[in-house]
């Protein structure tokens, strides 16, 4: 099993509970998929996209259980990222946990590679 994370406010996560569904971030609906980090990625892709931003979460998704509409494809540095060209169904979630600010303004994600 590979866990697969997605950083986000909390308000958009209850949003995706709410409705059933997450359509995804600005950024993904721009994008045309959903963003996602392994366990190695995502604590430079909260240092690097999300400083300053208090009130996030961490979704761990199983990757496996998400198909062929995962993608892995390369993006910073040439390291292959899982983008989700489809939408996320909120029951995958198999954790989902605080992402407090450091005193530097970096969420921390107690996600270990």
């Amino acid at each position: 099993m590979t866990l697969i994370y997605k950083i986000l406010p909390r308000a958009e996560w209850n949003g995706a509970l709410a409705q059933g569904r997450f359509d995804g971030s600005p950024i993904d609906l721009q994008d045309g998929y959903i963003h996602f980090s392994t366990a190695a990625q995502a604590q430079e892709t909260a240092a690097k996209h999300f400083r300053g931003q208090a009130d996030l979460v961490v979704v761990a998704v199983e990757a496996e259980a998400l198909g062929a509409a995962l993608r892995w494809e390369p993006s910073r540095g040439g390291q292959l990222f899982p983008h989700l060209y489809a939408l996320l169904d909120p029951s995958l979630a198999k954790d989902v946990s605080e992402a407090p600010l450091d005193a530097d303004g970096i969420p921390q994600l107690g996600v270990s590679a």
